[in-house]
């Protein structure tokens, strides 16, 4: 405190004032996690909180896991919790590309998540980890070491989130974007682009996809009226087919202006160039065209929120 009051007598008191006000906010900073600390924290405490629980994997063990997922656990916990098995390269597909959330959510009896964030994976890993059914957790690689924000009541042991349940992972009131994983990523892009055209986004994170959390996306569709789904999954029977049908099944379809459309990855095997398997997935520009073209008539939206905010100014000074 006496170093504070000294600061303040000084002349250049408030240029020294400021420099130790941003050292102190970089203390208070918002603590951040990448996905794969995330992960590895998680199984680690449901490992340790149940002897019931155990890894079993390709790599899983004295090489600390595929992207080093298992990190430090086969050392903490030893061969009988975290068990290696054989190698085998065969599969369905030549590359490890694609996304198999459709494939998955067709299985009766099975759960499946979807996650983006370390919250999610964090608080849907531990559920999944304590649910009695057999649940595929599904981990898009290209998010192992992307840094998210993440709260003191996330860290906490307990923590976990209901399966089942999605989440508005950004408020809007023009359109709603309904996607997952890797998906959310190009959403938000896109968002932050189209609101320079004042078109708001309402961004919907699934979360799972087995069971589907329809009424959120029921709930938000009744409020924007348009919507657009967003997946890396194949267009042909895919997540955004499924829950599209949904809605128009449903009762919120009489609040749609306009036909539902999807944004999905391109409808051919996913390539090994790196140019054409760029261009094969989504992008945050495919979002963009996809929006402008759902809400070409949204000057008609805007005419309305402008007449209603009126009405309601209006009404306040008659009160006065």
């Amino acid at each position: 405190m006496k170093l504070i009051r000294d600061l303040f007598k000084s002349h250049d008191s408030i240029i020294l004032f400021r420099r130790s006000f941003s050292i102190t906010s970089r203390a208070f900073a918002e603590k951040t996690i990448t996905i794969r600390e995330t992960i590895i924290k998680a199984m680690d405490e449901e490992i340790e909180r149940d002897e019931r629980v155990f890894l079993i994997g390709e790599e899983v063990a004295e090489y600390d896991g595929a992207y080093k997922l298992s990190k430090g656990l086969w050392k903490k916990y030893g061969d009988k919790r975290i068990i290696d098995t054989p190698i085998t390269e065969m599969g369905v597909a030549a590359q490890h590309s694609q996304d198999y959330s459709t494939w998955y959510s067709q299985c009766p009896g099975l759960k499946v998540i979807s996650p983006y964030s370390a919250e999610d994976c964090r608080g849907l890993l531990k559920a999944a980890i304590r649910d009695d059914d057999p649940v595929v957790f599904l981990e898009n690689e290209l998010l192992y070491g992307q840094q998210f924000p993440i709260s003191d009541e996330t860290l906490s042991s307990d923590f976990i989130l209901p399966i089942g349940k999605g989440k508005i992972e950004r408020q809007g009131k023009h359109i709603t974007l309904v996607s997952h994983s890797i998906g959310l990523k190009i959403c938000l892009e896109a968002a932050h682009e189209l609101e320079q055209n004042e078109i708001d986004c309402e961004i919907i994170n699934l979360r799972t996809l087995r069971p589907l959390d329809e009424e959120i996306i029921k709930t938000s569709i009744k409020k924007t009226h348009h919507l657009v789904s967003v997946e890396f999954g194949w267009p042909h029977c895919g997540i955004g087919s499924e829950l599209i049908a949904r809605i128009c099944e449903s009762d919120a379809f009489d609040y749609l202006d306009a036909p539902p459309l999807r944004v999905a990855g391109a409808d051919v095997p996913l390539s090994y160039a790196i140019t054409l398997e760029k261009n094969s997935l989504p992008q945050a520009s495919n979002v963009i065209k996809t929006v402008k073209h759902n809400t070409k008539n949204k000057n008609i939206c805007f005419v309305i929120d402008y007449v209603e905010n009126v009405f309601e100014k209006s009404k306040a000074m008659d009160y006065d």
